[in-house]
């Protein structure tokens, strides 16, 4: 039996961060429960009507987000408030598949195009890998707006 995993990121601003993530992927914030979120609506605006109708704090409000696969497929991401700042390498990281079944120059100028995509939601790119046969079928590194590093691949 497979299981189903979560990812969690520790975050400054994990509505901010979510958001990335959510533009990344093409996933979606989901709404509070017990709230039917109508289509077009903004679930992270329904959100803030919720926390505020339930007493949460304002300084509270953004401890915690979440988006999830609208097809269902793929993990949940949460993120969470931390106090500290990133000090390291992270130790997972996210590869991204943005050239699947390219090859050569067209899988690499896919890649720049999606590293071009992402770096104006504000992502940063750390460097490109060539292609090295037949290991390696080339890949760009990025990291998110809080320095996680990810992968285009």
């Amino acid at each position: 039996m497979s299981r189903h995993i979560q990812v969690t990121f520790d975050a400054k601003d994990p509505r901010a961060l979510s958001s990335f993530w959510r533009d990344v992927l093409g996933y979606v914030h989901p709404g509070p429960p017990g709230v039917d979120v109508p289509e077009g609506a903004d679930p992270l605006a329904a959100w803030d009507d919720f926390l505020a109708r339930i007493g949460v704090p304002e300084e509270q409000r953004n401890t915690r987000s979440a988006v999830e696969d609208p097809e269902g497929q793929g993990p949940r991401l949460f993120f969470q408030q931390v106090p500290e700042d990133k000090a390291a390498k992270n130790r997972v990281h996210l590869d991204v598949r943005a050239a699947p079944g390219l090859e050569g120059e067209e899988r690499m100028a896919a890649l720049e195009a999606e590293c071009a995509r992402l770096v104006a939601l504000g992502a940063a790119r750390v460097r490109r890998d060539e292609p090295a046969p037949p290991l390696s079928t080339g890949y760009i590194v990025m990291t998110d707006p809080e320095g996680n590093e990810f992968c285009l691949d």
